[in-house]
């Protein structure tokens, strides 16, 4: 799906992760309830589903700190079709139905009765699909493998022949480790048929998959560890610089996300090929893509790695143009929407324009300045997404409820309601979403279901209580994709 496709009409799609789907387990996943999820687009008009990024995350089960940029979240593998294919007797595992352990001990019984009942047919297709991504998937099996053996160590705490990668103590863990690594690519090679076959019920139906790809690499990850070459980062795994953005009106100390920063000379001189198979891998699972932190591919806000904010640090200069029209000539027009929030430069939109990508307008910035603020709905431009709020921002009724008295007399006199009207939020915002003249219009599932601050998926800043809201069928109005599929059909979105 090229992005030029993308834009030849106009569409509305709904933004949620597949860990807020409905079940009966811990989290979502991409069973029944994500086809489920799929038939509710379509008898409601939507025809794009936004998810987060899909990585394995580390324990605070951030998707945007991932254990790999290739590798998948085998939490998300539907255990009932496992069960269907005889590998797996749900009923005699043991361990609560909530917890992550769970679908762990599934999963390993899976593998078991794979190895010992699949047919010939199976074993052959895993094989295939492991030589395919050799080139990723040895390292991060064995890279998860040591990391499971060793407590969940960070790799820079590891002993330093593994740390530093020596080739005698590799070969002698790959031996060690055999057996676990066979299973994490089992569970590696689940997830691709699983989704795979998702993708295609999605495609059957003219619903387009989104997904989300995050600018920088977490520091614990199998990338990191296994290719440290291409990023600023000594022998031993020390990082003299690291990432964040500086402060700004959200933020009076900036962030200091801590990631290790590009090495982009590195890039530069092997053809940007580590960021062409990255983009490769995410093409396999998805139509569109969202590039976070848009920003860092004109320039990155480096941070001495001894400062505890993000305050004092500096701008440096990224290949973004040299590295866009790699990716471009290497895959043709790009599927990727800009996530081109904050503090933006000239420099910054005039990349974004260059390659004709959309970018991001969230309606709930809208409101604290004038009628030139550039997230209003009459300053917005067709090529572009626009959002009532994203996974970071509270949900719209909630945002409502917070509004300072300012922004809400705007908000009103934009509307041009009294201010005594008791407006019906969010579902007033999600109108101006979807008659705005962007081609794209995301609504947050807990925006189409008026809920409020408690179903907030992420609070930026925090690592406690994120990433777990889930939505239950029984909120769902008997009218609701009635309601949807009218509005979309009145603004020119079905398709």
């Amino acid at each position: 799906m090229s992005q030029i496709a993308f834009l030849d009409h106009r569409r509305a799609g709904v933004l949620l992760h597949p860990t807020s789907l409905p079940g009966e387990y811990g989290t979502g996943d991409i069973g029944a309830e994500a086809y489920h999820f799929i038939d509710f687009m379509v008898a409601s008009g939507l025809s794009v589903w936004q998810m987060l990024p899909l990585g394995p995350t580390h324990n605070d089960g951030s998707p945007y700190q991932c254990l790999s940029v290739h590798a998948s979240n085998t939490q998300l593998i539907d255990l009932d079709w496992l069960e269907r294919q005889g590998w797996l007797k749900i009923s005699k595992i043991e361990a609560d139905r909530q917890s992550t352990d769970f679908r762990e001990q599934c999963l390993r019984q899976a593998f078991s009765g794979f190895q010992k009942q699949a047919q010939s047919d199976w074993h052959n297709r895993l094989q295939q699909w492991a030589n395919e991504q050799s080139y990723w998937l040895d390292d991060y099996a064995l890279f998860m493998a040591i990391k499971q053996a060793r407590q969940d160590a960070t790799w820079n705490d590891w002993p330093a022949p593994l740390r530093q990668r020596e080739a005698g103590a590799l070969v002698a863990a790959r031996r060690k480790y055999r057996a676990q690594m066979d299973f994490i690519v089992f569970g590696q090679f689940v997830f691709h048929t699983q989704w795979h076959a998702l993708r295609e019920y999605a495609r059957a139906r003219s619903i387009l998959l989104f997904g989300d790809m995050p600018f920088y690499v977490a520091y614990d990850s199998a990338d990191v560890w296994a290719q440290r070459e291409h990023f600023l980062i000594d022998r031993d795994g020390h990082c003299s610089q690291v990432a964040g953005v500086p402060p700004d009106a959200f933020s009076e100390q900036g962030q200091r996300w801590g990631n290790p920063l590009y090495d982009w000379s590195h890039h530069q001189q092997s053809g940007f090929r580590w960021w062409q198979q990255r983009f490769a891998s995410q093409l396999e699972y998805f139509d569109l893509i969202r590039i976070d932190h848009f920003r860092g591919l004109e320039a990155c806000w480096h941070i001495d790695a001894d400062e505890p904010t993000a305050i004092h640090g500096h701008w440096v200069n990224s290949p973004g143009q040299e590295l866009l029209q790699s990716l471009t000539d290497a895959f043709g027009p790009l599927p990727l929407v800009a996530e081109d929030l904050g503090l933006i430069t000239n420099s910054v939109i005039d990349l974004r324009e260059q390659f004709h990508l959309p970018g991001m307008k969230v309606l709930q910035f809208a409101f604290d300045g004038d009628a030139r603020n550039l997230y209003l709905p009459h300053n917005h431009q067709r090529n572009g997404v626009v959002y009532t709020g994203t996974h970071d921002n509270n949900t719209t009724l909630g945002w409502y409820r917070q509004l300072d008295p300012d922004s809400r007399r705007f908000l009103h006199h934009y509307l041009g309601v009294s201010e005594s009207t008791e407006l019906d939020m969010p579902w007033v915002m999600n109108r101006l979403a979807l008659c705005s003249v962007a081609e794209l219009a995301v609504l947050p599932m807990q925006d189409i279901l008026s809920l409020d601050a408690h179903s907030r998926m992420n609070v930026p800043g925090t690592t406690e209580g994120n990433w777990q809201w889930r939505f239950e069928w029984s909120q769902l109005w008997p009218q609701l994709a009635a309601d949807l599929r009218q509005l979309s059909g009145l603004y020119q979105r079905l398709i």
